[in-house]
């Protein structure tokens, strides 16, 4: 709990989750789009909490209403009490809280569409909260914990729409096919023919990567389908991979290029049903440039017509992604208003295989406003929301003030984290004070830098996860080897890999190749391994078995007790598990064994390293999971034991230090060769 004053429930990450919402569709075209808001309190008697919801810009807004669900202090008086709602900065409702103090109360309220926008809104709470009468102008504690308002996690924002029909142009098919809504109705779905071949799936990979790293909706799967009737079913939103050789009659049919040995055709095809974006190519390697073209959002935002050709000379990288050792946290200075406490959070980027290194630095310019009491106003940096140091505000240094921090190195920070700046803004007598909006403030300028020292973690763990098959954000010579026969679970286990790799991977540069487990063992030399299937229809699961830690029985029917877990014959029938494994084929590699003893196992496994969500559930190099989502992680691997680094690589490694000491031989050297020539010209006088 926070005390005093303006409390900011940290809640953006939260609530910009949009998995975590629900669709439901009404009579007609109409649909209602829920998000949620995280249970969270104002406390004291000036507080505030905000609700983050999206509007896609392909939705016409019917209504929007905000539900809110509380319980209010039994010490309330509700006469001087209030809350104020405010929509993206603007307020435009006011209620009495009641004096229901002690039973939940529920509240519609109606938002103001002129106050809607396209993209990300901003719903504020603001709750003034009293407990005393004040009618003497007696001060009162802000910080009185009698003064309190619950909101449940049953309130949220509703809004009723009907969706724009999809356009003509590939682009607005791309916004629509990765809307927030469209993802979680299971209407959108990336397809390749049944009968297909592998080149067609590394292909469909590289588009579905691309198109995950961008989805509004990361909790839910875009899924990876063979082209049938039954997996067509309520997918109105499609996109399908194929060499046209094996392209249905009708879908050809309707193509404007048909001459394709040395190109690809991207074209969107409609009708009063569904939109199909087809994909298409005599050429399997032009059919992987088109994928990636696809999983480059930037080219397709900007395709205005309904179809696009590739060929050799098409531009479809995405630009590499740069490790920068020095990070700007804002562009134009943030501004942060209000007395007590008040935070601004700023997200780092970085691949998921870097962490920081030492001398990782934090230089903060800020200037706050000189109305401050500075006995007890103060900044706290915190990354992470762990605290790593503070300092004490002052009126000398009000107009332009600076904080310097080493990043610590203990926090085991790796791939994106946040930093925070926490402002305590007090004022002298504020509790007998009104509010004011734009009274206190502090003000963080652009010339605030984050000096970066990254290093790269090669340990074969899930807890660097995507790593070793992503590296700096592209992926890293990937080998998937299939099973025998594939069903439905297999093309949705790969849907979840894939999906969750793709919103790491911020370049479509790098190479993934699809494999049926009749590969021979030199093609997967220098690649880092992914083996998919059951001890029965993957032959490198099953000649890999004593090197795993969740080994089959001879039958290869379930997996027996190990060192960690004693597991039972026919509970060992009935779980998947993830092996991480050095790759018996290339050293330096990694091997990852998603496995179960038959392919609803393995569609149970691959769902720990579905989403963001279930992956802070693993660690360690094995992880076993049951039906019940009962999950055990472990670590095999034994842990090396670090050695101090030498002297000599420590001083190399700080650029101060290496620049002190330069200057200092520098200086040494003069003096030498000063006293060098003193020397030389009193030897001349004496021989004069």
């Amino acid at each position: 709990m926070r005390k005093a004053g303006f409390t900011v429930i940290a809640l953006i990450v939260a609530l910009l989750v949009l998995g975590a919402g629900t669709l439901s569709a009404a009579p007609g075209v109409q649909k209602t789009y829920e998000t949620p808001m995280s249970e969270t309190s104002l406390l004291g008697t000036n507080a505030y909490a905000q609700q983050f919801f999206q509007v896609p810009d392909y939705w016409n807004v019917e209504s929007a209403t905000f539900r809110l669900d509380y319980k209010v202090s039994q010490l309330t008086l509700n006469d001087l009490s209030v809350v104020t709602l405010k929509l993206n900065g603007k307020p435009f409702y006011t209620l009495k809280p009641g004096t229901e103090t002690n039973q939940k109360v529920t509240r519609s309220i109606g938002l103001p569409l002129e106050y809607l926008k396209s993209g990300v809104n901003e719903l504020t709470i603001e709750g003034v909260i009293q407990t005393r009468n004040n009618s003497d102008q007696m001060c009162v504690p802000t910080q009185d914990q009698g003064s309190w308002l619950q909101i449940f996690d049953s309130s949220g924002v509703d809004v009723k729409y009907s969706a724009k029909p999809v356009g003509a142009s590939i682009s607005d098919f791309n916004r629509h096919f990765l809307g927030l809504d469209t993802i979680q109705d299971g209407q959108a779905g990336v397809f390749v023919p049944e009968e297909g071949d592998l080149n067609e799936t590394e292909a469909a990979v590289y588009a579905l990567s691309g198109l995950t790293g961008v989805s509004q909706d990361t909790s839910h799967p875009i899924p990876l389908l063979p082209y049938q009737t039954s997996s067509l079913q309520g997918k109105t939103l499609r996109i399908l991979v194929a060499l046209s050789q094996h392209l249905p009659a009708d879908i050809r049919s309707k193509l404007s290029e048909t001459a394709l040995r040395d190109k690809a055709l991207i074209q969107l095809i409609q009708n009063d049903q569904s939109s199909l974006l087809v994909v298409t190519s005599d050429n399997a390697d032009m059919l992987k440039k088109a994928g990636r073209f696809i999983g480059n959002p930037a080219l397709m935002e900007q395709l205005q017509g309904s179809s696009k050709l590739v060929d050799e000379s098409t531009e479809v990288n995405t630009p590499a992604q740069s490790i920068s050792r020095y990070y700007p946290l804002t562009d134009s200075g943030d501004k942060l208003t209000g007395p007590s406490h008040r935070e601004k959070s700023y997200f780092i980027t970085l691949p998921s295989n870097r962490s920081i290194a030492e001398a990782s630095k934090l230089s903060l310019d800020f200037r706050y406003a000189t109305n401050l009491d500075f006995d007890r106003s103060m900044v706290t940096v915190l990354v992470n929301n762990v605290p790593i140091g503070s300092k004490k505000l002052s009126a000398e240094l009000a107009g332009g003030d600076n904080l310097e921090l080493t990043i610590p190195k203990n926090l085991g920070i790796s791939g994106n984290f946040t930093i925070t700046t926490a402002f305590d803004l007090e004022i002298k007598n504020a509790v007998c004070t009104g509010n004011q909006d734009q009274m206190p403030w502090a003000f963080v300028s652009k010339d605030s830098v984050l000096q970066l020292n990254t290093k790269d973690r090669t340990d074969m763990l899930f807890n660097n996860y995507p790593y070793p098959f992503l590296r700096d954000g592209s992926f890293n010579r990937v080998a998937v080897v299939l099973p025998q026969t594939q069903d439905n679970y297999t093309y949705a286990a790969l849907s979840n890999l894939f999906n969750l790799m793709g919103q790491f991977a911020t370049s479509n540069t790098g190479e993934i190749r699809f494999y049926k487990d009749d590969v021979k063992d030199s093609e997967l030399k220098d690649r880092q391994i992914i083996a998919i299937g059951s001890y029965a229809d993957n032959r490198y699961i099953r000649e890999n078995n004593d090197k795993l830690y969740f080994q089959y029985d001879k039958q290869g029917e379930g997996f027996l007790s190990n060192e960690k877990i004693s597991i039972e014959e026919g509970y060992g029938k009935r779980i998947g598990t993830l092996q991480l494994i050095d790759s018996p084929y290339g050293k330096g590699h990694g091997f990852l064994a998603i496995t179960g003893s038959s392919s609803e196992y393995v569609y149970l496994a691959s769902k720990l390293v579905g989403n963001a969500g279930s992956l802070y559930k693993i660690f360690g190099d094995g992880a076993m999971v049951d039906k019940d989502g009962e999950v055990h992680a472990f670590r095999f691997k034994k842990e090396a034991v670090s050695e101090a680094p030498a002297v000599v690589t420590q001083v190399l490694e700080r650029g101060d230090v290496v620049s002190f000491m330069i200057a200092f031989m520098l200086v040494l050297a003069l003096v030498l060769v000063s006293l060098v020539l003193l020397v030389r010209k009193h030897r001349k006088k004496r021989r004069g």
